[in-house]
């Protein structure tokens, strides 16, 4: 079984696609390259360039190498420039999700595997979420990951698709200094630009009604997030699938406790700016990933330490 990934040359994607390499699942990547990087594209893995909005180039994607299943990862993911350019992801992550769905029902291809995403929820009313936590995005980001959810569960209904979506929370780390996270839109990324340029990291807020007053997430390994895409991939191929899962480490950390990783990791000792809080951004969420391990028997199993210790020593200053 081909899978078509979109968004294959992103940080996200490049890991997944070497990990469906590994797991021996043939892959072809889909990517305009607008953010995604050729070279992170394996040689022997061919390389579509085209938008997901671009419905004839994807049915020829799908006809010419016999795609039989789609991983969609291409989504602008920005959640402060979601806040500030709605309508450009509106247009992008919805009208991208509308225009592959089509696609994939026009070329006959019935398997579908969602990247959403865990600002679907919000502020939820419990730390701890799980897949039952009331969905309330609070930022367009969120909104419109929310809303490739619905289509795909009416796409499923409508046109039997099997589908599966993944809810991951916040990715850091890498499996190769070459796949390293560039972007610089993340906190473990931001925090080590600032000091490699001799500044100091910024905290959106201190003020929070949390254990230290900073944000509480879910920091998961990419490499992990990779490895649960494989699951879920497995999951599809083998059985009808209609779900929705967490993928998190399902334990909950403050930025401060990111910074004093970074500390512990690099060996600096650094302080840090108070900045206003993010438009946004909701005090504190982790996952419960009780289900995808019952499930698809997948579990993260690279802690903190790991993610900023793979990022730091793939870090370009160094």
């Amino acid at each position: 079984m081909t899978w078509l990934l979109t968004g294959g040359a992103g940080f996200i994607g490049a890991h997944i696609v070497r990990a469906f390499q590994r797991a021996g699942l043939p892959v072809v990547v889909l990517d305009d390259l607008s953010t995604g990087i050729r070279e992170n594209v394996p040689d022997d893995v061919p390389l579509v360039e085209a938008s997901v909005t671009d419905g004839e180039a994807v049915g020829k994607a799908i006809q010419e190498h016999d795609v039989d299943a789609v991983l969609h990862l291409a989504a602008k993911k920005a959640v402060g420039e979601s806040v500030e350019n709605p309508l450009l992801y509106w247009r992008e992550n919805v009208g991208g999700m509308q225009s592959l769905l089509a696609t994939c029902v026009d070329s006959g291809v019935r398997r579908v595997l969602f990247s959403s995403s865990a600002a679907v929820y919000g502020t939820p009313p419990d730390d701890l979420v799980t897949e039952q936590t009331p969905t309330s995005p609070m930022s367009p980001y969120g909104a419109t990951k929310l809303v490739g959810e619905w289509m795909l569960r009416d796409a499923g209904v409508a046109h039997g698709l099997r589908w599966i979506a993944l809810r991951y929370f916040n990715v850091a780390g890498t499996g190769a200094p070459e796949l390293a996270d560039r972007s610089v839109t993340n906190l473990v990324p931001l925090t080590l630009q600032a000091l490699s340029e001799g500044r100091n990291p910024q905290l959106f807020g201190d003020d929070y009604d949390t254990r230290d007053g900073s944000c509480i997430r879910d920091y998961i390994h990419v490499i992990d997030v990779a490895e649960a895409h494989v699951a879920a991939a497995r999951r599809l191929e083998q059985a009808e699938a209609a779900d929705l899962y967490n993928v998190g480490r399902g334990e909950g950390v403050t930025v401060k406790e990111v910074f004093e990783a970074v500390r512990r990791v690099t060996g600096t000792d650094f302080v840090y700016d108070v900045a206003g809080r993010r438009p946004g951004d909701p005090a504190a969420y982790f996952a419960t990933p009780d289900r995808i391990a019952a499930d698809l028997g997948w579990s993260a199993r690279l802690d903190l330490d790991a993610m900023v210790q793979s990022a730091w020593d793939a870090w370009p200053s160094r």
